[in-house]
């Protein structure tokens, strides 16, 4: 059965709800319409201002504004978007009735899905993973939170294609299915004001292999914190790769020295080496490339075919993205980093940061890390912003690390990249590299980081 019809099937019959109505819940109801024309569905979504007369559609029946997520037993299925918290409600849901389009899609095909997670780096691991194997000649789709609907692309496969499938926790919550082939690259604090604790994040997160069987395929990082923990716990016993800074019982990657070995319990299988790579910085990037390789390996790719599509990736943007060089002074551009494990790889990646802004929308998560960084490592000048950047200042202020040479309070972005062009010193970096969300000001990240490249790129010229 071709996966669009594992999906029409699922779907047929049901008294469905979509709730959220953005990029996703639209494509979740173009899908519906075009194989039920009549069948009656329901849009709920929090915007008391969205907009209801954008399809001129009988059948369809909004519920927007306060209370748009009560009642969500009425209905046989509930169609969430990636955005949608439960953990709020006042009521209970019965979970069984809660799908996604990532659910349905991983039902449908999950056999020839690679899913890639982890808190950061999953975006550059899917890209890379895709790239590698759309070089090598391989028929490849790339989608999910990398901003792809699975449904816009579902009809598109035929058994011979990858989909390289980027999950966020939100979209692995409430799954039934994991992926044949599967990439855990980190757990950190994140999204806990969409989980309420940083324990059910991880849960959602360990989704990605908890339905695997044994000949299924896992990828993890044996230096995480909480990964090789999860994985004992809860007994998963895969066909596997670790990768990480030492030797594994079993097959493992390291790298020592810009070169990557894929090893089985110490016995070399293959080197890559990368001592004159640049086109992803970092050593965050090298864990991000060895969770990459092995994908490849196990889908049998060659050594020179891996090799060639590393050679012609050149990252993507907002992931220390380099935007150019005025006055002698390089500017980076970091707006993914939403948390201070991203912005401490992102300074020790670039080794030149003089100038650094900081904060942005404040989710509660612990700076800590970061204040202990700087302590080790003082950085020069700092602009810190948004609720977050004024609490990240008063817990410096109220701790025994030292304030930078120079510093600003500051949520106007203009002035801000002004403090930059007055205190960045010849020859080093300006980095955006915030440890916070962007809701305070921006729509999300890609957004504070198109407004930063703007508005560097027009001071440059004035």
């Amino acid at each position: 059965m071709h996966p669009a019809d594992y999906i029409i099937n699922a779907l047929r019959g049901r008294k469905i709800i979509i709730l959220g109505f953005g990029k996703e819940g639209v494509s979740s109801y173009l899908f519906l319409r075009k194989h039920f024309p009549d069948m009656p569905i329901t849009v709920a979504d929090g915007n008391p201002n969205l907009r209801t007369d954008e399809f001129d559609d009988p059948a369809l029946t909004y519920i927007t504004g306060e209370g748009y997520d009560q009642g969500l037993n009425n209905y046989d299925l509930i169609l969430k978007t990636p955005g949608i918290s439960l953990n709020h409600l006042n009521y209970f849901v019965d979970t069984e009735r809660i799908s996604s389009q990532s659910d349905l899609f991983l039902q449908a095909c999950h056999k020839q899905v690679v899913g890639v997670t982890g808190t950061k780096g999953k975006s550059t691991t899917s890209s890379l993973i895709h790239h590698i194997l759309k070089s090598a000649g391989r028929k490849t789709l790339l989608a999910g939170n990398i901003g792809v609907p699975f449904f816009n692309i579902v009809e598109q496969l035929d058994d011979q294609t990858t989909v390289v499938a980027e999950l966020s926790a939100h979209q692995l919550e409430f799954i039934h299915r994991s992926p044949d082939y599967a990439v855990l690259l980190n757990i950190y604090q994140e999204h806990l004001d969409h989980f309420n604790s940083f324990n059910n994040y991880q849960i959602a997160k360990l989704n990605i292999t908890r339905y695997q069987d044994d000949r299924q395929f896992l990828v993890y990082n044996g230096d995480d914190e909480h990964i090789p923990g999860l994985i004992k716990s809860y007994g998963l016993n895969r066909d596997r790769c670790i990768f990480g800074s030492e030797p594994q019982d079993g097959p493992y990657a390291c790298c020592r020295d810009g070169v990557i070995h894929f090893a089985i319990s110490g016995h070399l299988e293959d080197e890559y080496d990368l001592t004159h790579y640049h086109n992803l910085p970092g050593t965050h990037n090298y864990y991000n490339i060895m969770a990459a390789i092995a994908v490849c390996r196990k889908l049998n790719l060659t050594h020179e075919q891996i090799m060639h599509g590393l050679n012609t990736f050149h990252g993507l943007p907002n992931r220390i993205e380099y935007i150019g060089q005025y006055q002698s002074i390089s500017f980076y551009n970091d707006s993914i980093s939403t948390i201070p494990e991203a912005t401490v790889a992102a300074v020790r990646a670039l080794r030149r940061v003089d100038t650094l802004i900081l904060g942005g929308y404040d989710r509660g998560i612990e700076y800590g890390l970061l204040l202990k960084f700087f302590k080790e490592e003082p950085m020069a000048n700092i602009a810190f912003t948004g609720p977050a950047g004024q609490r990240i200042l008063n817990e410096w202020k109220a701790s025994d690390t030292p304030l930078p040479e120079h510093y600003i309070l500051e949520n106007d972005f203009r002035k801000i990249v002004q403090f930059c062009f007055e205190v960045t010193a010849p020859g080093k970096i300006a980095l955006l590299s915030p440890a916070a969300a962007s809701y305070d000001q921006f729509k999300n990240f890609e957004e504070r980081g198109r407004v930063f490249r703007q508005l560097v790129q027009e001071w440059k010229t004035e």
